[in-house]
């Protein structure tokens, strides 16, 4: 049966059929073989797959994001990203990076981040200097800060399909996150040194600060708000969620007044296509992931990995190496909801702590949206800057080396992810 979901798999996806159409094949052709079982299962299990409260956050984060980006909240964190960072030898590749850990509270979608910052930023930067190819290079590479700092759509997916925390998991991803901003920020100042880019910006005065930091004190209180929400106790993640859309619709429509209301009809389309696209393919990896545990695919699985070393160093090193891969070839979401059923047995017998392992994952597969063949947001940049895609992969390797050893330390050092959610009380 390995065999079988394997090949339907992988001969699906080779052949560019949707991912939640290579899931949903793949269980039709294993429950054919199996032979004894009905097929009213498949749609069963699908519509098992979304009954569930938790996965109404889902939805609700993608609109509030979608709410905040179309508010205009864009120019308020460049902004004060400018004031912070701005003076620093490669100003606006500081910029570029710290947005994006801005902006990660926002959207928590690092496409969302790579259009919305490039549209802004790599312009700015190809006027000020900078080579076209090393700013598209920054762009892609610091939004895959996004879904890592909280709030964080993935982080959600993992939270629901490995029955964990989503308050624990939101402040796993906070070390990781920034972590990966001020790595990237080193690698990028060592850059525009050797290659003498930007332009020299004075400190910024006091005065000019508070006026940066008022106008981007509005979008920046939103992570805070769902964070001191769902920590304080006094609502869930999905109830964290509808009240980011409500802060949202508030400071769009009320506040800024960038948002009207013959608006809302195109931004809750927008929502609902890319809801109903990561639905459709929990709905279909549901009916899958009951296959794979009928068959007792995971625990087998697990058993293999085991036999080669009991060491839990080794055992982190090999996930690390199958969540790389599977990354470079499947979209993050998609390979959550995939993996996770499959790999988490084998972090438990390890002794891994649940909330590192999700950081681990969470960080890995983030790093695949900026590495080939599938990289989406080295697809997302080459359209918005119009560079070379070979040329833009090649730029982009001494950030993938900063990400990967940021990883490193996140995986071998898990004090470091795990102090801030035992010092709120997740244990």
């Amino acid at each position: 049966m390995e065999i079988i979901l394997a090949v339907s798999f992988f001969v699906t996806l080779a052949l560019g059929i949707p991912v939640a159409f290579c899931l949903g094949l793949t269980t039709l052709i294993a429950l054919i073989f199996l032979g004894n079982v009905p097929l009213h299962l498949i749609p069963q299990r699908m519509f098992t797959g979304m009954d569930s409260f938790p996965i109404m956050a889902v939805p609700f984060f993608i609109l509030a994001g979608e709410l905040m980006n179309s508010a205009g909240i864009t120019d308020r964190i460049v902004r004060f990203s400018t004031v912070l960072v701005g003076s620093i030898r490669g100003g606006l590749a500081h910029v570029n990076i710290v947005a994006s850990m801005f902006f990660a509270g926002i959207s928590g979608s690092a496409v969302a981040d790579t259009a919305a910052l490039g549209s802004i930023l790599i312009p700015a930067m190809k006027k000020d200097g900078y080579d076209k190819t090393f700013s598209a290079a920054v762009t892609s590479a610091s939004s895959v800060i996004g879904p890592i700092i909280p709030p964080s759509i993935p982080v959600v997916i993992f939270a629901l399909v490995g029955s964990v925390s989503v308050g624990g998991l939101f402040l796993a991803g906070v070390v990781p996150g920034v972590l990966i901003g001020l790595g990237l920020m080193c690698v990028a100042y060592v850059i525009s040194r050797k290659k003498d880019y930007g332009t020299k910006r004075p400190l910024p005065s006091f005065r000019e600060f508070l006026i940066s930091l008022w106008g981007a004190i509005i979008p920046l209180m939103m992570p805070i708000i769902i964070m001191g929400g769902i920590l304080s106790g006094i609502f869930t993640p999905t109830e964290a969620a509808a009240v980011a859309v409500a802060y949202a619709l508030l400071v769009g429509h009320l506040i800024l007044r960038t948002i009207k209301l013959i608006d809302l009809p195109k931004i809750f389309f927008k929502s609902m296509l890319t809801t109903s696209t990561i639905l459709f393919v929990m709905a279909c990896a549901n009916s899958l992931s009951w296959i794979l545990s009928t068959e007792q695919i995971p625990q087998t699985l697990a058993n293999v990995v085991s036999g080669i070393s009991d060491n839990p160093y080794i055992l982190l090193l090999l996930l690390n190496l199958i969540l790389l891969v599977v990354g470079c070839f499947l979209e993050g979401i998609a390979s959550i909801i995939i993996m996770v059923p499959i790999l988490y047995p084998i972090a438990m017998h390890a002794g891994i702590h649940p909330l590192h392992f999700g950081s681990i994952v969470v960080t890995n597969l983030m790093i695949g949206l900026i590495t080939p063949p599938l990289g989406l947001c080295l697809f997302v940049v080459c359209s918005v800057a119009n560079v070379d895609f070979v040329k833009l992969v090649r730029s982009i390797w001494p950030f993938l080396f900063v990400e990967v050893a940021a990883l490193a330390v996140v995986t071998y050092f898990p004090q470091i992810v795990l102090f801030i959610p035992h010092y709120f009380g997740f244990n």
